[in-house]
């Protein structure tokens, strides 16, 4: 069974070993980076949350809410392990993701900033639902800034 969970205690180490493809490396924090991300940013409702399937896990990202306008969800460091692309995961882990911020309904919106080169992941984003914004960050910008409204 392919499911979301928490990192935790049990399982930070298994998560912590995670490694994208070279070209990839780039894009993302390592996946230690992304459970500090989590901790720097426990004051913004982040969370980490681990993809396993079957009791393996695949992959991992960071999902805190915006502090400040316009108010809503921002996805960061969404990973799947080299070993395990190309299967079906991210597309899985990203639809759960979706689903969960959907089912918490505390924003309208969540966003997701890409290297406009990671054409891989824009790609993914574009399958379930995101749009470029439009907004481009003075400080980033070879990213396109992308976000997925939730329908009411």
């Amino acid at each position: 069974m392919f499911r979301l969970t928490d990192v935790n205690e049990d399982n930070w180490m298994e998560v912590a070993s995670l490694e994208v493809r070279e070209h990839q490396k780039g894009y993302l924090a390592p996946a230690i980076g992304i459970i500090a991300r989590g901790y720097v940013y426990r004051g913004c409702n982040a969370r980490v949350y681990a993809f396993d399937n079957d009791g393996v896990i695949v992959g991992a990202a960071l999902v805190r809410e915006f502090t400040d306008e316009p108010l809503g969800y921002d996805l960061q460091q969404f990973m799947i392990d080299r070993r395990y692309q190309g299967k079906g995961f991210g597309s899985a882990a990203l639809k759960l993701i979706l689903d969960e911020l959907r089912k918490e309904n505390h924003y309208d919106h969540v966003e997701v900033c890409v290297k406009k080169e990671d054409i891989e992941a824009v790609h993914l984003y574009e399958k379930h639902g995101f749009e470029d914004s439009g907004y481009v960050d003075e400080d980033m910008p070879d990213c396109v800034n992308m976000i997925c409204r939730f329908s009411s």
